[in-house]
């Protein structure tokens, strides 16, 4: 009997009448390729009201319960890639690179190419091997939107201390971003429960009960007609933390289309990881370390008039 990952059951609604099955799981697993969907519904582990024999061109009624059985991860080589990074710091035990946006921190779902780990196994040759041969050194992960820091593990040793850093919170980690519209109050903090969304399971929601509590601090750092420039310090690391709490404010990312809207401006969410600091896993010496705000995020606030260079940290 073949092993599943995961088995997902999805409830289509009105709004969703008339779409392709295909087109229609694309939208719902957003990180997932068009062949890997494919290949899901050549193989029968998309199932329409439990009839397993389904094809991609299935024009949805609106009301139908679709069930996606995700098989096992495949054990397989991932390939290093001649991608170029910027790696902001490294010794023997850690490097730290600041993430382009649009990259996908480790293979899934269909995308074992192009990844940063594609990219780290050309340009770094020790990684720990906690996570295997499709996570090599990956200790945490931002969203493929999401620019800026990322922490990678050379050595079992480091990974291990560093995944427990992450956990107790020892970690200080703080972002930027630019959100809509002008705040109320200049600062604030952030506690609610955080869970998948009752109406929408691809999307995380501020939810009153089964969900995992989520801690967020931000500071409008400048502010001009209907967008503000924000700093956000995060006390735990919920899946689209930052930006569900955001919207929560009514105040959605800029280019957040997940979570707010699409914009003329930016294609992507504006929000970069930017502030990272900890004690060394290995020597305890206490780390500061920056990474500067990607051209894309500098060019809409240039446009904004937004004033980056408030963003006192990053002012060397």
């Amino acid at each position: 009997m073949e092993k599943y990952k995961e088995v997902i059951e999805i409830k289509v609604e009105e709004k969703d009448k008339g779409k392709r099955l295909d087109a229609f799981l694309n939208e719902f697993f957003e990180d997932a390729t068009r062949s890997y969907i494919q290949k899901l519904i050549d193989n029968e582990n998309v199932a329409i009201d439990n009839k397993s024999k389904t094809k991609s061109g299935n024009k949805l009624k609106g009301k139908e319960t679709i069930i996606v059985k995700i098989p096992e991860d495949e054990v397989l080589e991932v390939l290093p890639e001649n991608i170029p990074i910027d790696i902001v710091y490294e010794d023997k035990d850690m490097v730290i690179i600041n993430k382009d946006p649009g990259v996908i921190v480790h293979p899934a779902q269909g995308y074992y190419t192009g990844t940063l780990v594609n990219a780290v196994l050309y340009h770094i040759k020790d990684l720990s091997t906690i996570n295997g041969v499709i996570r090599p050194g990956i200790v945490h992960r931002l969203d493929k939107d999401t620019s800026g820091l990322i922490v990678i593990a050379k050595n079992d040793i480091a990974h291990v201390k560093l995944t427990d850093m992450f956990k107790d919170k020892t970690i200080e980690k703080r972002y930027v971003c630019i959100c809509k519209g002008n705040f109320k109050n200049i600062g604030g903090r952030i506690e609610t429960l955080i869970g998948r969304d009752s109406k929408d399971r691809k999307k995380m929601a501020v939810v009153t009960e089964n969900g995992k509590i989520a801690i967020t601090n931000y500071e409008v750092i400048d502010s001009v007609q209907g967008f503000s420039l924000v700093e956000v310090g995060i006390e735990t690391g919920r899946t689209h933390q930052i930006r569900v709490h955001m919207k929560s404010l009514n105040h959605p990312i800029l280019g957040d289309e997940v979570y707010g809207s699409s914009s003329d401006l930016i294609k992507r969410q504006m929000l970069h990881s930017y502030y990272l600091k900890f004690n060394h896993p290995i020597t305890g010496k206490e780390m500061v370390v920056l990474g500067e705000l990607k051209e894309d995020f500098k060019d809409v606030a240039k446009r904004l008039k937004l004033d980056i260079n408030k963003i006192a940290r990053l002012q060397k």
